[in-house]
């Protein structure tokens, strides 16, 4: 019994999606906030933490901590500068709340029981597109426009759009499917 063989270009389009999804996740990374030396208490200097960290999006956070002592809040910017929870965006207490920075942008998160943000439990992330810089506070307050949204395109889409060409030339695609059987480690087929 003989195998019928796998069209070219449906192998190519599975590798495609395959490269790309390990490309997106071996691009994100996770922080502990606060880690290796604290965590999301009042001990922390959140200021100095972040200042050793540039986040993208994909990239995930970690808040941990003590349910009983703390919360996680995640507020305005007006919010954060008043340390008011008051019209928050959401709230977490399970002592371990991972967040996803999905976009570009700036979010704000407050321990909100009383005190804490004021003794400095608050946190400002910044997240960019590789390359880039934090957005400005204009910028931030204006949100995303068309311009930025061609920039932002997560890596997926970009693997998509390339892929297309390449999954149509059958060459380029059987170099692609051997290339990836070695990085694998065994045939695709």
């Amino acid at each position: 019994m003989t195998k019928a063989p796998v069209p070219m270009a449906m192998a190519a389009a599975a590798l495609v999606a395959v490269v790309a999804a390990v490309v997106e996740v071996a691009a994100a990374a996770t922080y502990t906030v606060g880690a290796p030396d604290g965590l999301w208490d009042m001990q922390t200097d959140y200021a100095q933490w972040v200042k050793t960290k540039t986040f993208h999006p994909g990239d995930k956070i970690t808040f941990t901590y003590s349910p009983e002592l703390h919360d996680l809040v995640e507020v305005s910017e007006a919010g954060y500068d008043a340390c008011s929870s008051a019209n928050n965006v959401s709230a977490s207490r399970t002592g371990n709340d991972v967040v996803t920075l999905a976009a570009p942008g700036t979010r704000y998160f407050l321990c909100g029981l009383t005190g804490h943000c004021d003794s400095g439990m608050k946190i400002r992330v910044d997240v960019v597109v590789a390359g880039g810089s934090a957005p400005g506070p204009a910028a931030a307050a204006a949100g995303p426009s068309s311009s930025a949204a061609a920039v932002v395109a997560p890596p997926s889409a970009w693997w998509a759009a390339s892929s297309a060409g390449i999954a149509a030339i059958s060459g380029a695609g059987l170099l692609l499917l051997q290339h990836a059987a070695v990085v694998i480690g065994r045939p695709l087929w």
